[in-house]
This record gives C-alpha cells, sequence and structure tokens, in this order.
C-alpha cells in the first residue's frame, strides 16, 4: 500500500484490504531454507510450518504470506528477493497482489 492516500484500496488483496508492497526487493531478507512456521496471522492452519527446501511448500508460503502481509516488517521477516523473483511467475495470487507488486518492481514484470 505504498504512495495511496488513506483509505484508497488502489490494489486489493482481498477485499476491503489492499496489497502491501515492500519498497525496495532489497530489503526481503527471509529465510530461504530449513524449516519455518508462520505465525497464525499470516496463515490459520493447525499445522503452520513449511520446508523451505521443498519447491512446493515454498511457494505455498510465499503466496500466504504476499495474500496476507499487513505490515512491512511481515515481508521482510519472511520472503527474500531474489526467491520472490525467481518464484514470481509461478506464484498463484489474486490479481490485486499481482498488480501492486508488479506496479512497483519492474524485475517482477519482466520475470512474467
Amino acid at each position: 500500500m505504498t504512495g495511496q492516500p488513506p483509505g484508497a484500496v488502489l490494489h486489493p488483496a482481498r477485499p476491503g484490504r489492499a496489497a502491501r508492497v515492500i519498497g525496495d526487493l532489497a530489503e526481503l531478507r527471509g529465510p530461504v531454507r530449513g524449516t519455518v512456521e508462520l505465525p497464525v496471522r499470516l496463515f490459520w492452519a493447525p499445522d503452520r510450518t513449511f520446508d523451505l527446501d521443498d519447491p512446493v511448500e515454498l511457494r505455498w508460503m510465499y503466496e500466504n504470506v504476499l495474500r496476507e502481509a499487513i505490515r512491512g516488517d511481515e515481508l521482510r521477516r519472511w520472503l527474500d528477493g531474489n526467491t520472490l523473483v525467481r518464484l514470481w511467475p509461478t506464484l498463484n495470487l489474486p490479481r490485486g497482489v499481482r498488480r501492486a507488486w508488479e506496479g512497483r518492481h519492474a524485475q517482477l514484470r519482466r520475470a512474467t
């Protein structure tokens, strides 16, 4: 939700909530290997662990964080910029999330 006036929802992540976008992909320095457990705010299932060494689970975690994050610190903590660029063409995201991120980051537009 960068550069938007208060209350504006240009690219919704879901009805009534704008997608959160980080200003610089280099800020994203989250884990790239091993097992992580997302907080319940980002993933509502009883088992919130993801094996980042499994490509399917890695994509699933990124999709959830991109859809559910409401603060920049959540994006910085859980996502990695290089990994995001690599995964971008394969991620299943709401149209608003995809548009918001591609509108801010040309390298994501080029990756698709």
